[in-house]
């Protein structure tokens, strides 16, 4: 945090440590306040996770934690799977927890909790990383507590996790640079053009990664990966946080050059796009029989010009594609404003460049007055209404394609693009944006025309966090209230038996919840220090299954 934002933050967090009137006047709050109640709510899921938790199989068991558990049997959650039952342990999913832990610790003085998130990394460090360097988590591999053995597929995939890599380096650095530098070299396929896959082998050997040469090819290049953004985030936000920890230059340049990929992807009529650079080179005709069990061709070829070609022409391609966000405007976005700040001047590419795609969704793709995004391709064609006339990938023949109410993960993009630049037109749509999701209006900056919605019934941490990127670029006491109100909403509608649901009609107590890294990013601010709680960088919550 830039000085002058932390003396500004400090100032205004002191004054708040009160509350306020319907006039915004200061008003002591009584003994047992509700940011007490919410920081003990964290203190709460936390105690309970370290009770129950934690691995109790085998003769020894492993200082690691189970995915998540049932708030009524307080057992952990088992996943069945091919006449097997697991307890899955997937520390790739856990990165919130991990967070949680280290940020209560810093917040009360008692180290216990980040005692446990450093033991439960060291092992993983110590114990389940494979000779190339890669760790066994992600989206197809876990390891199952129950008999000791990783379950699922033999491949390395993150997918939008962004992990706590300031804890693995103070944890071990060594072991965190030969992870990413192993992580980039499982993925990329062809440095000279950034070939890149989703999917990493555990068996390949180390090429010459930062020091491989770099031509470049034209978007979309037919390749042998999916360069889906999805997992070309998470190699952005790694090579970044390498230069980050320990300065690695070179691994900087390559995080630039990745990013810089889908941005020469995009539309140049409307800067729009892209969720891939490449295609896929290899094509299968379609079976017959399109319900049939190995209807599988669809993942060869560009799935979206097999869809819309015939109607749409060049233009239907799946990177051109975007029937809502897409992760492009909304986690990667965030994730690319959160590394730029940490990055600082050397982050200017980052953040020009999430500034640029932010403002032509606005422009092309946001609809103020309903609050919804339209389908569409990237250059401008609006598919709202449209009727897919066959059966692909995008959905069935006869399915009519609608405007989607733009999401809380949108609003939290814009709320920190506005933040990082102070555009005006990244303003209006974040107060549009506030409006659709029931908070009010935010009003003009600086305070003018404010009006939100002190009795809203919003109980999504992803809100509580823009509204926290907004109060930290105008200290208002409204913005301040707002996320309270969403905070207390989040433990009457969440909190259930000491632990974070995902909603009411659950039982499930998932470790990778965000919502006490939200209460626990409020409280901190609340008292003034902010700094205190490892950053929410919109890695993604999903309880792994094979």
């Amino acid at each position: 945090m830039k000085g002058l934002d932390r003396f500004l933050v400090g100032l205004t967090t002191g004054l708040f440590l009160c509350t306020f009137d319907v006039a915004g006047q200061a008003r002591p709050e009584s003994s047992a306040t509700t940011h007490s109640a919410r920081l003990e709510a964290v203190k709460s899921y936390a105690n309970n996770v370290l009770d129950k938790g934690r691995d109790v199989y085998g003769e020894t068991p492993t200082p690691l934690f189970v995915d998540g558990l049932d708030v009524a049997t307080m057992k952990p959650i088992e996943v069945h799977h091919k006449g097997n039952v697991f307890v899955l342990s997937n520390q790739a999913s856990q990165q919130h927890l991990l967070r949680v832990l280290v940020g209560l610790s810093n917040l009360t003085g008692n180290n216990a909790y980040r005692d446990a998130a450093i033991r439960a990394v060291e092992y993983h460090f110590k114990h389940l990383i494979r000779p190339c360097g890669l760790l066994q988590w992600g989206g197809h591999r876990a390891l199952d507590l129950k008999s000791g053995k990783f379950v699922t597929r033999d491949i390395h995939e993150l997918k939008n996790h962004f992990p706590f890599y300031e804890l693995m380096w103070e944890v071990d650095p060594k072991a965190t640079e030969r992870y990413i530098q192993a992580f980039w070299n499982a993925h990329i396929l062809d440095w000279s053009k950034l070939d890149m896959n989703r999917h990493g082998s555990y068996g390949k050997p180390m090429g010459e990664l930062w020091e491989s040469a770099f031509v470049g090819e034209k978007p979309f290049f037919h390749g042998h990966g999916l360069t889906f953004i999805n997992t070309g985030g998470d190699l952005t936000y790694a090579a970044g946080m390498l230069f980050a920890l320990g300065g690695d230059e070179a691994a900087l340049r390559w995080s630039i050059r990745l990013a810089e990929q889908y941005v020469k992807a995009r539309h140049p009529k409307t800067g729009l796009g892209v969720y891939q650079y490449s295609q896929p080179l290899r094509q299968l005709e379609p079976p017959t029989d399109p319900s049939a069990p190995n209807y599988t061709y669809s993942i060869y070829g560009d799935r979206t010009q097999r869809q819309f070609g015939p109607e749409f022409g060049a233009i239907a391609l799946e990177g051109y594609f975007l029937p809502n966000e897409r992760g492009i405007y909304t986690t990667n976005a965030y994730m690319q404003l959160k590394l730029a700040e940490i990055l600082e001047e050397n982050g200017k590419d980052f953040l020009q460049w999430t500034h640029e795609a932010l403002r032509a969704y606005a422009k092309h793709a946001y609809d103020s007055e309903t609050h919804t995004v339209r389908p569409m391709f990237a250059d401008g064609t609006d598919l709202t209404n449209y009727v897919i006339q066959r059966y692909g990938y995008h959905g069935q023949e006869g399915k009519v394609m609608d405007a989607q109410q733009a999401s809380v993960e949108m609003f939290l993009s814009y709320a920190t693009g506005y933040r990082l630049t102070l555009d005006p037109l990244l303003w209006e749509t974040t107060r549009s944006l506030a409006q659709g999701h029931g908070l009010g209006d935010i009003g003009l900056p600086m305070g003018r025309n404010i009006d939100v919605n002190r009795n809203t019934d919003n109980h999504s941490p992803v809100a509580l966090f823009a509204l926290l990127e907004l109060f930290r670029a105008h200290p208002e006491s409204a913005y301040l209230e707002l996320a309270k109100r969403i905070g207390d909403n989040i433990l009457e509608k969440r909190f259930r038996n000491g632990f974070f649901v995902s909603g009411p009609h659950t039982t499930r107590a998932v470790f990778g919840a965000i919502e006490p890294l939200a209460l626990l990013t409020l409280e901190a601010l609340i008292q003034g220090e902010p700094e205190a709680i490892p950053s929410y960088t919109g890695g993604r919550e999903y309880f792994f299954s094979p």
